[in-house]
């Protein structure tokens, strides 16, 4: 680049038009662009400001029960059944199983109705459907599915807790 300059500041070059002098510069130094293009950048190109500007998705895009992998329901073998707290105006014994899916992740899983049948290495059907007052329980089981028995005398519902209708 330096040498085309020099060459070009010679007394011989200085007759000649300015637009051969910038031609001649280009050929000498192979320089393809010297200018900046100031395009915007591209879409996917973001700044750290705008990315923590951006607003997150909504809550309706992200799954609530993602470890269903987007069935509607999957089969597990309990691992334990034991009892939780409800959050803290509530007071109560919940009961909770503690559930080994087919995908191989685990998961609590809140056991819905009075009474129950459950105990380790039972298989059992897994549904979404979180219990409002355990944190972090974001499942239930299915009632009358697999080895999970339904309600004894259940008359109301009776789909929900897996009651068959009472004979007349």
């Amino acid at each position: 680049m330096l040498s085309a300059l020099r060459s070009l500041a010679s007394p011989a070059h200085r007759q000649w038009p300015i637009s051969y002098l910038r031609q001649s510069l280009f050929q000498n130094a192979n320089v393809t662009m010297l200018f900046r293009s100031f395009y915007p950048s591209p879409p996917t190109a973001v700044t750290l400001n705008q990315s923590t500007r951006r607003k997150p998705l909504p809550k309706s895009k992200r799954p609530r029960s993602p470890l269903l992998e987007g069935n509607t329901q999957k089969k597990g073998v309990i691992s334990s059944v034991f009892i939780m707290k409800p959050k803290k105006p509530n007071s109560a014994k919940r009961k909770v199983a503690r559930v080994k899916l087919t995908s191989g992740k685990t998961l609590h899983a809140y056991i819905p109705g009075e009474g129950h049948n459950l105990q380790e290495h039972g298989v059992v059907l897994v549904r979404g459907g979180r219990a409002q007052d355990l944190p972090g329980v974001r499942y239930k089981l299915v009632r009358g599915a697999a080895d999970f028995g339904g309600v004894v005398n259940r008359l109301t519902a009776r789909s929900r807790y897996g009651a068959k209708k009472p004979k007349e």
